[in-house]
């Protein structure tokens, strides 16, 4: 149960990360309604001339809020697999699990790794 809510938590956050990616990509600077005063720009488009700022800025903050929501989320579960395995660190717990495959054996001199002629 744990590692399938923790896997819905990661794959929110990600979503959210590039939500956010994308709103910030689409907002324009503050120095953009220059070029728009002048006659050179559209300053009226799809939100009109102010809307899109405040749409896309506050969509932009909700999307943050669910992504740091969800990153501490992820922090309290990680914590909560290390607290199940007895206080070991990382080091210890790789120091007492299995090797899963075994390294080729190197021989101590380097004779073996000079091909001959």
């Amino acid at each position: 149960m744990q590692q399938t809510l923790m896997t819905v938590v990661l794959l929110l956050q990600v979503i959210s990360a590039l939500t956010m990616i994308g709103l910030v990509l689409v907002q324009h600077g503050k120095g953009a309604d220059m070029g728009a005063s002048f006659g050179t720009g559209a300053s009226g488009s799809l939100f009109g001339a102010t809307g899109s700022a405040n749409f896309l800025s506050r969509s932009t903050a909700v999307a943050a809020t669910i992504f740091f929501v969800a990153t501490l989320a992820l922090a309290y579960f990680g914590n909560l697999r290390g607290a199940s395995t007895q206080g070991a660190s990382i080091l210890e717990q790789a120091a007492s699990a299995p090797a899963a495959a075994s390294a080729p054996v190197v021989p101590a001199s380097g004779a073996a790794l000079i091909p001959s002629k």
